[in-house]
């Protein structure tokens, strides 16, 4: 893509097997109360399963124009996003105290955030589930829903690092995070 004279290309890392950071599940929102649910960390009962949340639409972070600095040391910039039942952004939460995600934090990197922001919000799943089976009958794989007497889908908390490089006005992010993705 092109933006003034300057070209920006988009990295993404995509070896899933280091990106699992961190999930919880989430207590079920009333719709009345959307924005405003607790973390829970659940423990599967006898004849459940759990299934992740699969990323199937991830638009990359754009900084375009927003971002005028010619170079940026890796800087990281982290969220916690809230994904609904139905596999949507709910909302995404800055995260700074871990120390990797403190320099993405900082004032000076505000436009960073807000192009994280504004990309997690396009982001779609294939929601999280609990899996129930039968008494006695049990998943082939302990994420597999297949044969499962009802799937419940369920809202879960994911936590995803994105970071940015720049070098000689060219613009980098490369993403981790869990889900599956």
């Amino acid at each position: 893509m092109m933006l003034g004279c300057t070209r920006h290309d988009i990295r993404q890392a995509v070896d899933t097997r280091e990106e699992n950071v961190d999930h919880q599940r989430l207590d079920p929102l009333p719709r009345s109360s959307i924005g405003s649910g607790a973390v829970e960390t659940y423990t599967l009962q006898p004849g459940e399963s759990y299934r992740m949340p699969q990323l199937h639409t991830a638009p990359p972070p754009v900084l375009g124009d927003r971002e005028q600095r010619q170079e940026l040391a890796l800087t990281t910039v982290c969220v916690q996003l809230v994904v609904d039942a139905d596999g949507k952004v709910e909302r995404s939460l800055p995260i700074a105290d871990r120390t990797e995600c403190r320099a993405g934090a900082a004032a000076e990197n505000g436009a960073l955030r807000q192009a994280v922001q504004e990309a997690v919000q396009q982001w779609r799943f294939s929601p999280a589930a609990v899996c129930h089976f039968a008494p006695g009958k049990l998943p082939r794989q302990p994420s597999d829903c297949e044969g499962a007497d009802r799937i419940e889908p369920i809202p879960v908390s994911l936590l995803y690092a994105f970071t940015f490089e720049i070098v000689k006005g060219r613009h980098y992010v490369r993403r981790k995070g869990d889900g599956g993705d």
